[in-house]
């Protein structure tokens, strides 16, 4: 998926996708911002406003 309109995709929907691409794709969070172009922290600030928070050791947003 084109992760390059993240900010405009549902929460909801995108923590799905960013937590299937995680887990099928991307050894960390940074390695697929990295690969989309996309900021980490506003990614990270996004999907907290929807009340997702980061979980390092499991490497997906819960």
């Amino acid at each position: 998926m084109d992760l390059s309109r993240y900010q405009s995709i549902d929460p909801n929907l995108l923590v799905g996708v960013i937590n299937t691409a995680l887990r099928n794709d991307y050894e960390s969070l940074e390695d697929l911002c990295l690969s989309h172009d996309i900021s980490s922290e506003i990614l990270v600030q996004r999907l907290a406003s929807s009340g997702y928070d980061f979980q390092n050791e499991q490497q997906q947003f819960r």
